[in-house]
């Protein structure tokens, strides 16, 4: 790792929270966590748009055939039983078809339509519940745990953010809530973007000892208060600059380092994980939990046109996908498990949207169509899923508090395949996640001499059908 990008992972949110307005200290909530029922959360992303009919929420399934009409085609893979009676998943996800007896399945979730169906926009919205654009800089949904209710092991950042890359494709609008906003940078993000290169996140570069790093630290803390740029600056977002790298600097020479280091796993370990850059990210979320983290995640990885991203070649592209993210994340919930650690853990895994063959957003909204692929099939690679969908989408929830075998929702089994039971927004996502970490409803900060909540107005709701009762 270069020397200049040890440094940005130091405190990926600084730049970030220099854009903001200057916050106020934040208000102070005193939160009962005697009834939380979680400790930990691993928020997992499949970014880029994960279509639940392809996954697993699967339709009547339609053989790829020359001249096939895209009204035709709801699912392009068949279905396969799971190990709870009566729910099947799409082919290719075999191994998370074991263990969905251990967690929630929600079928009903419904994102918004924010005029053109874009990434970044949703993706902002299912990271903050806050649709963009806001006049601050809104919190991540891990800034706000680790703003309510801190860190366990005080040496570990109490947000690392495994697999994102900001160097193409939306880099800005991606760190835009990749980002702790007003609640000060010692509650932002420590990015490790490619998890196998692991030692470069809590090693200095070679050439750079201790005693140096030490001396930039002090330079970087002269700079903060004695600067031309320091008046720029609030108490509070010195303060956070400087808990920062006080925190980064205490990691480096800890023995917590050692979480990091996937080379401490044995080959059987790697291999049950498989040798992909999200498959290291779902171990080392593992390695850090057992450490104490607080909030880890876990990204797909988000750049345009690739991934989950499929506007073209929808079929084969999927197919790829789930091989790539199957095996990991069962194996991360069986780990888990088999440790003791799922009942304190909350593992998260969604999508900004869905994907439908024919529909734009929703039905009956009129938003542009950027698919591109025609509705008449005349290549394989005109086979699946191009457009975005929003009005019926896949979540997954294991741990920390969630039912387990439990199928939550329901999307029609005709087009549109939207949510028809118990439809659910991303406020009452994220109030029901903190309401399982001992976080209260209302919960917020005083920024621009006003109350910010957790979710818009404060008027996100826990489901409690989806939590075990105490």
């Amino acid at each position: 790792m270069q020397r200049r990008n040890f440094l940005k992972s130091l405190s990926a949110s600084t730049l970030a929270t220099l854009g903001t307005a200057l916050p106020s200290r934040a208000h102070d909530v005193k939160h009962d966590l005697s009834t939380a029922t979680a400790d930990h959360v691993i928020w997992i992303t499949m970014a880029g748009g994960m279509a639940h009919t392809e996954t697993f929420d699967p339709k009547a399934y339609t053989p790829y055939a020359k001249g096939l009409h895209a009204s035709e085609v709801l699912s392009t893979f068949p279905s396969i039983p799971t190990s709870v009676d009566g729910l099947s998943v799409s082919k290719g996800l075999e191994n998370m078809a074991e263990i969905m007896h251990l967690g929630t399945l929600i079928r009903s979730y419904q994102a918004a339509d924010l005029g053109n169906i874009l990434h970044t926009k949703h993706q902002y919205q299912f990271h903050t519940s806050y649709q963009p654009p806001q006049s601050v800089n809104v919190p991540h949904i891990a800034s706000w745990v680790s703003h309510e209710i801190g860190g366990i092991n005080p040496v570990l950042p109490n947000w690392i953010n495994i697999g994102q890359q900001f160097v193409k494709g939306e880099k800005e609008e991606l760190k835009n809530f990749h980002s702790a906003g007003f609640l000060g940078a010692q509650h932002g993000p420590f990015v490790i973007s490619d998890p196998r290169q692991y030692l470069g996140s809590v090693n200095p570069p070679a050439g750079m000892d201790i005693s140096r790093f030490e001396k930039r630290n002090s330079v970087y803390r002269d700079m903060l208060t004695n600067s031309p740029y320091a008046d720029a600056l609030s108490d509070y977002q010195i303060e956070g600059f400087q808990r920062s790298m006080e925190q980064a600097y205490a990691l480096v020479k800890s023995p917590s380092a050692k979480a990091f280091d996937l080379s401490l796993e044995d080959d059987k370990t790697h291999e049950s994980y498989g040798d992909s850059k999200f498959s290291k990210g779902c171990l080392m979320a593992r390695r850090l939990v057992e450490h104490g983290a607080r909030f880890v995640t876990v990204s797909s990885d988000y750049v345009p046109f690739e991934g989950w991203d499929t506007h073209k070649d929808g079929h084969r592209t999927a197919e790829k996908m789930k091989q790539k993210i199957d095996q990991p994340i069962a194996q991360l919930i069986k780990d888990l498990e088999r440790r003791g650690l799922l009942e304190r853990t909350i593992v998260f895994i969604g999508t900004e949207f869905s994907r439908d063959s024919m529909i734009e957003g929703r039905q009956g909204k009129t938003v542009g169509d950027q698919s591109g692929v025609p509705d008449t099939m005349a290549d394989i690679s005109h086979y699946g899923l191009h457009r975005h969908f929003t009005d019926g989408i896949s979540l997954l929830a294991f741990g920390g508090g969630f039912q387990r075998g439990l199928v939550y929702g329901k999307t029609a089994d005709h087009r549109p395949c939207k949510a028809i039971e118990n439809p659910i927004k991303i406020n009452d996502i994220h109030q029901t996640i903190y309401h399982a970490l001992g976080i209260e409803q209302g919960t917020h900060a005083i920024t621009e001499q006003r109350p910010f909540y957790t979710t818009p107005d404060g008027k996100g709701e826990a489901r409690m059908e989806l939590l075990k009762s105490i």
